[in-house]
């Protein structure tokens, strides 16, 4: 008999954000890209551009920190999934410290990538 992998994915909030995250992600792994590039339509700004190259203070803003750390949680998640030979087991559960919930609805299939950008960016405007 094979015993069922149990997998948890947390996520993390706001304040696990720097200028240059996701970058390595996004030049080795296209799903990463695919979702840096998605958001960035989606928002209708490169948020990709200022996750990568800042600058700081205005990735720190919480408009933009909100969905950048969103988009780098799930772009780290897709990235895990193509690096896995054997793809990754389903997440019995998810979570996700603040924003990071966001992230988790996303990697449970419970929101939209989009829908979840759109949302922590208006959050963070509130």
């Amino acid at each position: 008999m094979v015993e069922e992998i149990k997998a948890a994915y947390v996520f993390p909030g706001q304040d696990s954000l720097a200028v240059g995250m996701g970058l390595d992600l996004y030049v080795h792994y296209s799903l990463a890209r695919e979702v840096f590039d998605e958001v960035d339509k989606t928002l209708g700004f490169s948020l990709s551009r200022l996750c990568f190259e800042g600058p700081e203070e205005d990735l720190r803003q919480t408009a933009n920190a909100q969905p950048a750390v969103v988009t780098t949680s799930v772009a780290c998640l897709k990235a895990a999934q193509e690096a896995s030979q054997n793809g990754l087991p389903s997440p019995m559960f998810v979570a996700g410290h603040g924003v990071g919930a966001y992230a988790a609805l996303v990697a449970a299939g419970v929101l939209g990538l989009s829908d979840a950008v759109r949302l922590v960016r208006e959050r963070g405007r509130l």
